[in-house]
């Protein structure tokens, strides 16, 4: 390609990780090699309108009011752009950057429309974007394959099970999570009855299925995957708390929230098992393009996986670059593989068949 590729980074969504995408939008942005990459930036806000916008919108300079509408239409060849407050489109876009966080941009649903636009995109397909959002779904996966998880539970109301019952199963403290959510939001840490309630109506503002998982005492450790048909895997990194858990205010509101240490505290032959889990993990998932795998490490080597993150943070102190960074990769040659990725697996779909020709 003689041009420039262009890239449509699209961020922001009506989750409730709205903010944390604008941010990692912004690294992005100012990261990617622009003599080899043409980006058109596209927010959507919390009402979930698309606009076209300009850097100004990641620094709250400009409002989305005062941004252009756009939205992506069908086109027989490659979906393109409308500039829905000009009446006219832009053109077709070579790839798109989805650095939306949580539902309704990590679950499937912006990578099925994409799918249907016939536009190449970064990062894994519906199937497994839907599993990765999903708490629930993921540990079902991973323990039908053989993966180690900790115990949990999930419910669909707070009178599902009384504490006494959880407590039987899972033990105490105990934590109540939102099935599909990221970034910490709703997440409670119970080690007393009169928090149990609370916990689970926090939980459920946010989403109609709540995960009870068994609290693990041990380290929190994440490791990054890379790649399509073969990835690899970062070395892992350690997230040490300085609050009860690695919570939403520990991750962005509080500059001492947590210690990251990039290589982790871990014995060599539990790197090696750890490294080896991601990859399994990232492969039973349908992952593609990116993932963070995060684990539960108790006593230095018994090992479970917490969760995987289809579209992790990308800021410049989010664990997933900087794990790249360490393992030798740069936060641009990172932007740019994740781009040759998303390209590479739109031509292999493209080679497959989509018409039948039956013959007796």
């Amino acid at each position: 390609m003689d041009r420039k590729i262009k890239v449509a980074l699209i961020f922001g969504g009506k989750s409730v990780e709205h903010e944390i995408s604008l941010q990692s939008a912004e690294n992005v942005f100012e990261a990617i090699d622009k003599t080899k990459y043409d980006v058109i930036l596209i927010g959507i806000d919390k009402d979930g309108l698309w606009h076209l916008v300009t850097p100004a919108i990641f620094r709250g300079k400009e409002s989305w009011q005062e941004q252009d509408q756009v939205i992506f239409f069908p086109h027989p060849k490659q979906g393109q752009l409308l500039n829905l407050s000009q009446g006219k489109p832009i053109g077709p876009v070579d790839v798109v950057f989805p650095l939306l966080h949580g539902p309704l941009g990590e679950d499937g649903t912006i990578q099925g429309m994409l799918k249907l636009m016939h536009v190449p995109f970064v990062g894994a397909g519906v199937l497994g974007s839907a599993i990765g959002m999903s708490k629930e779904a993921t540990k079902r996966l991973l323990r039908e394959t053989g993966i180690p998880v900790v115990n949990f539970l999930s419910i669909h109301s707070p009178f599902d099970l009384s504490f006494q019952e959880v407590v039987k199963q899972i033990g105490l403290p105990f934590f109540v999570k939102p099935a599909n959510l990221g970034s910490s939001v709703g997440i409670s840490k119970v080690k007393r009855e009169d928090e149990f309630l609370p916990a689970l109506q926090n939980a459920f503002q946010y989403d109609e299925t709540v995960l009870l998982e068994e609290y693990i005492e041990g380290q929190e450790i994440e490791c990054s995957v890379l790649g399509n048909d073969h990835p690899i895997v970062s070395i892992p990194g350690e997230i040490v708390p300085q609050h009860e858990f690695y919570s939403y205010e520990a991750k962005y509101l509080d500059e001492k929230g947590a210690i990251l240490l990039i290589p982790a505290r871990l014995p060599n032959k539990t790197t090696e098992e750890i490294q080896k889990i991601a990859l399994l993990s990232f492969k039973a998932l349908y992952c593609q393009g990116m993932a963070r795998v995060d684990f539960l490490v108790r006593k230095k080597r018994e090992i479970f996986v917490n969760e995987i993150n289809t579209i992790p943070g990308f800021t410049k102190i989010s664990m997933y670059p900087k794990l790249w960074e360490a393992s030798g990769i740069s936060y641009p040659e990172l932007i740019d593989r994740l781009i040759g990725l998303a390209l590479e697996r739109f031509a292999k779909e493209k080679n497959l068949k989509t018409h039948y020709q039956f013959t007796e």
